[in-house]
């Protein structure tokens, strides 16, 4: 392996090729169903499946087979078979489906429009995450250039993720025999604390998220002869979220929400932490005053991958404040976005938080909590030997520094799902999501160098695993 070489072939590649195909996938408003119900009318999904086949037919190594399955009402999934010179599989995994637009976005930047400044491609969905396929075949294209044995390699890019995968499992049964065992599996598809060096996810949390009603009336009606006899909807969701999170300090109060952390996780963020420092809380756009939950920045990382936490990530109910009149609501509801450890058990968690929410409703108000959706966390296996010299090595090689591992406080749920399946698997869990790229929010960009650096480091352990004791 000639590392210069092939980082000139992952650079040019990049350079010549996956940034213009990027671009155009910016383009395409390919939101998750979750987020556009219509996806298969609007045919934006599609849109982008097409982009991506038609870059992998032409990009793929030899020998390579691409195709675009669909499985009845079911996104369709891009399927890439990479034949190798060894007896033994790797999975390769992304998505192409998209957050949606959120505000915010600074002048001369927009979710649909790509912009290339400073090194950065700016737009929803490059960082998260498009670049995933276009990188995996550039590190097995930069291993054929110079001839090195590798497994067979096949690369699933699914499009409901930002939608909690409600489509993969139908997808990872129907094709079972096309995959076929994995002894290793990289995806491309989490965080890295910062620019400088490769970044291993150790574990992802959960998800929880459901809708809060409180009703208690048909119709709304004047506030000045109702309060004082009709108790706010507001004031009795309040009491209800009082029930499961401590207001001031965010706690969860409910017993299955929480694990135990193990030693090895907490040892491993306080290197990340010593490494990262104010950084882990420098990243975030505070508004001036303002502070984070905790300021040590090792119990601020646990905070956000080891312990679970309540987000309110919409509302309904309420009207805008240039329709606010002196009216009494009949009703409020909210979305509530739980991020569950590794280790809980998410449908218990659910039906506790259910009976908290809704049990012993005061003055008789009517009080629903609909699941909408419920997944496990993950915590990776232990790492082989080989794996850490290699992602090691390849670290020092592209980034000219060590690798560093840390959970993430995000949920990919087809983790957990590959974990149970594969429980023999090595996992390379990384990503390009560093401060401020702001996945899911305003100015998401992706860092070109950094995508790069990865991609070199992938082409490494891929070839690492294939000669391996």
């Amino acid at each position: 392996m000639h590392s210069e070489r092939l980082k000139r072939f992952v650079d040019d590649e990049w350079d010549r090729s996956i940034v213009p195909a990027l671009s155009d996938y910016i383009r395409i408003p390919s939101k998750s169903p979750a987020f556009d119900r219509d996806w298969q009318a609007h045919g934006h999904m599609d849109r982008a499946a097409e982009l991506f086949r038609a870059w992998a037919e032409a990009h793929a190594p030899q020998g390579s087979t691409v195709e675009i399955v669909r499985l009845p009402n079911l996104t369709p999934l891009l399927l890439i078979e990479c034949p190798g010179d060894v007896d033994d599989t790797v999975l390769m995994y992304g998505h192409l489906d998209k957050q949606p637009e959120f505000t915010g976005w600074s002048e001369g930047l927009a979710p649909w429009t790509p912009v290339l400044r400073d090194g950065r491609l700016y737009g929803r969905g490059g960082a998260d995450d498009g670049y995933a396929m276009f990188g995996s075949l550039c590190a097995l294209r930069a291993l054929a250039d110079q001839r090195i044995r590798r497994a067979r390699c096949v690369i699933l890019i699914e499009a409901s993720e930002e939608s909690g995968s409600p489509d993969l499992p139908a997808y990872v049964e129907a094709l079972a025999q096309r995959i076929g065992e994995p002894s290793l599996v990289v995806c491309l598809d989490a965080e890295c604390g910062n620019y400088d060096q490769l970044w291993l996810t150790t574990s992802l949390r959960g998800n929880l998220t459901g809708i809060l009603r409180v009703d208690v009336l048909t119709e709304g009606v004047h506030s000045g002869t109702a309060s004082g006899i009709v108790a706010s909807s507001f004031r009795i969701l309040r009491e209800r979220l009082d029930r499961i999170e401590d207001a001031r300090t965010g706690r969860i109060l409910l017993d299955e929400f929480h694990v135990e952390i193990p030693e090895e996780r907490k040892s491993q963020a306080r290197a990340a932490a010593a490494v990262l420092g104010r950084s882990v809380h420098d990243k975030f756009p505070f508004v001036a005053g303002m502070r984070p939950v905790d300021e040590d920045p090792y119990e601020s990382l646990l905070n956000t991958t080891w312990r679970p936490t309540l987000s309110v990530t919409g509302a309904d109910g309420l009207p805008a404040l240039g329709n606010a009149g002196n009216v009494l609501r009949p009703y409020t509801s909210v979305k509530l976005s739980f991020r569950l450890p590794p280790g809980v058990a998410p449908e218990a968690a659910a039906r506790s938080v259910k009976a908290a929410l809704e049990s012993d409703p005061p003055y008789g108000a009517r009080v629903r909590f609909d699941i909408d959706s419920c997944m496990a966390g993950w915590n990776a296996p232990p790492t082989a030997p080989w794996l850490e010299d290699a992602v090691q090595k390849a670290s020092r090689t592209y980034f000219g520094r060590d690798a560093m591992h840390m959970g993430t406080g995000g949920t990919i749920p087809f983790m957990s799902m590959l974990g149970e399946r594969f429980p023999n698997a090595q996992f390379l869990v990384t990503g390009v999501l560093g401060p401020h790229s702001n996945a899911h929010g305003p100015n998401e960009f992706l860092d070109i160098e950094t995508g790069k650096r990865l991609t070199a480091c992938v082409a490494d352990v891929i070839a690492a695993h294939a000669s391996r004791s």
